[in-house]
């Protein structure tokens, strides 16, 4: 180990840059379950509120509520992690507070949607690409960079085709953004 005084070489220096990343990619990858657990969910609550629309439900939002167990494991999954120890980057940082900013616009979308009559399916979408294609630059994941720009392409396809075909989009979003990505990522994670 080197004192103080002494100064790292230009490969030694090179040398923690890269297990650094290597550790933050480690990192994001054992996050998978996150893009499997929203995909599901997401997915399911779109589906389910393209049924109840057929259906002519009154309270078709109701299948939403489905979130809100999701949030919970989310927490709880992010405080498990959060107590094991573990080198943490300043790229896990940055992907840290990526998501964390993600979900507090999420929130306030969700809060304020009325003020965008509920037009939220194709604003989340288009939101969720940023977070996801940046993870994926992060572990140099191209599936995940794919799986971004779907779900920018399927928001634009949201705002175009409009209620209730718009929902049926945004699950086929979430099955190519972020279940498929995330299955591939479990599965590289377990090579």
């Amino acid at each position: 180990m080197k004192t103080e005084d002494e100064t790292l070489t230009t490969q030694e220096s090179l040398a923690i840059i890269t297990e650094m990343i290597s550790k933050a990619e480690g990192n994001v990858k054992e996050n998978s379950i996150y893009f499997l657990l929203w995909g599901s969910v997401v997915a399911f609550a779109n589906v389910g509120m393209f049924t109840l629309i057929q259906l002519d439900y009154r309270h078709p939002y109701v299948v939403w509520l489905i979130a809100l167990p999701a949030w919970a494991i989310t927490i709880y999954i992010g405080y498990k992690q959060g107590k094991k120890a573990r080198v943490t980057s300043h790229l896990d940082r940055i992907s840290a507070w990526l998501w964390f900013s993600f979900g507090i616009v999420i929130f306030t979308l969700v809060v304020f949607g009325k003020m965008i009559n509920y037009q939220l399916n194709p604003v989340i979408l288009l939101i969720s690409a940023v977070p996801t294609i940046v993870s994926g630059v992060i572990i140099k994941f191209r599936p995940l960079i794919m799986g971004g720009i779907c779900l920018w392409v399927f928001g634009i396809l949201c705002f175009l085709v409009g209620n209730p075909w718009e929902f049926l989009i945004g699950a086929l979003a979430m099955i190519l953004g972020y279940l498929v990505p995330g299955i591939m990522l479990r599965n590289k994670k377990a090579n």
